[in-house]
């Protein structure tokens, strides 16, 4: 793979793609043969045991799939891909923006399920060699920000700094983000401005909250995000911008439990259904700041607030203990991972408030970092 293939193209770059693309089936079909769509294929992880020698590391195609009309099940599917790459086509000749849900409900009964659709958006993706936000296809964006930050998007202001402790939306068009500036700077001398420390992600929304009413920002200097659960695509671009503007340490708060960890996970390596994209939306820099399994005993948590792993929980331990990038990359954390399996229980990060309800802001978050008590 060349090293510029996914560089951001221009929209009349992939309207001329999407047209040659389109061409290209009709001339076959023209001479009677059956088109062939070779789509390449791309994994962040895999099982093997021998983690130390799989591609995975490396962002090239990992093999190819072959569609054709041959087959039942790839007719149709090359039927939605073309039907949504006709709606592609049209957002980016009105340079007008959609979402993957106005694409499912302008073909519903063809469509059948969201799920048809974002498996279209993202062969689209590798077969024009962009990102989704390239298509003009965007996410409604669920994540907020807070901290000492100021930035313009579009013709928006934020201007987090005046209010460290209040909560905006993380930007969707985060290609359009850009620092705040006067007539005596020259724009492309602009960037995001912050005096920040260092940023903190949170998983939940209530953690966030709970932060912000303590004022956690204004007195630490820093800079919190939430995904709200598992990120969507806007707070990893997102992040991936602060990283790349500002050069800050990155740390991340999750529950301790399966799902936490595989958030987590999510922010460091990507996520499987978009591999072809990992490099531009993971965050290698970051650090597990917690909750550890060792916490519970560290800080005296009550029986109360442990709770058993499921049988689903441990089978997705298990499973994520598979993946070859945390032996290759973060074997620590497989230890924690395993230590919490080990245990066989899993406790919240709230389940530290039980100490006071500003603990977490107070005493648990500023003393991990001051001491470098994070993997």
């Amino acid at each position: 793979m060349a090293p510029n293939r996914w560089s951001s193209p221009k929209r009349s770059e992939l309207l001329q793609k999407i047209r040659g693309f389109t061409r290209s089936i009709l001339a076959e079909l023209s001479e009677g043969r059956s088109p062939v769509i070779s789509i390449d294929r791309f994994r962040n992880y895999c099982t093997n045991r021998d983690a130390f020698n799989c591609l995975c590391s490396s962002d090239s195609s990992k093999g190819k799939e072959l569609i054709t009309l041959e087959r039942e099940y790839h007719a149709r599917r090359l039927d939605v891909l073309l039907r949504v790459l006709l709606i592609v086509q049209k957002l980016l000749q009105e340079n007008r923006h959609g979402s993957k849900r106005d694409i499912y409900y302008m073909h519903p009964s063809v469509f059948s399920d969201q799920s048809v659709v974002d498996q279209a958006i993202n062969d689209i993706c590798i077969l024009l060699q962009c990102s989704r936000h390239n298509l003009n296809v965007v996410s409604a964006g669920k994540g907020l920000v807070m901290g000492w930050l100021r930035f313009l998007e579009g013709g928006r202001k934020c201007d987090c700094i005046n209010n460290p402790n209040v909560a905006y939306p993380v930007p969707v068009y985060v290609e359009e983000v850009k620092g705040i500036h006067t007539s005596k700077v020259a724009e492309n001398h602009i960037h995001i401005v912050s005096v920040a420390q260092y940023i903190l992600i949170v998983e939940k929304e209530s953690v966030f909250q709970r932060l912000a009413d303590d004022r956690f920002c204004k007195r630490n200097s820093c800079i919190v995000v939430t995904g709200r659960g598992y990120p969507d695509i806007p707070t990893r671009r997102f992040l991936r911008l602060l990283i790349e503007k500002l050069r800050l340490p990155i740390y991340c708060l999750v529950d301790c439990d399966p799902y936490g960890f595989d958030i987590l996970t999510t922010y460091r390596f990507g996520s499987m259904q978009m591999a072809y994209d990992a490099k531009f939306l993971r965050i290698p820099g970051i650090n597990w700041l917690g909750a550890f399994p060792s916490d519970s005993e560290k800080y005296g948590l009550p029986q109360q607030c442990l709770l058993p792993l499921t049988e689903q929980d441990k089978r997705r331990t298990e499973a994520i203990l598979q993946r070859c990038y945390l032996q290759r990359e973060v074997p620590q954390w497989r230890l924690e991972l395993e230590s919490m399996l080990q245990k066989g229980v899993k406790f919240e990060i709230e389940a530290l408030s039980m100490q006071s309800l500003s603990f977490l802001s107070e005493e648990y978050i500023p003393a991990k970092i001051q001491a470098g008590l994070h993997v």
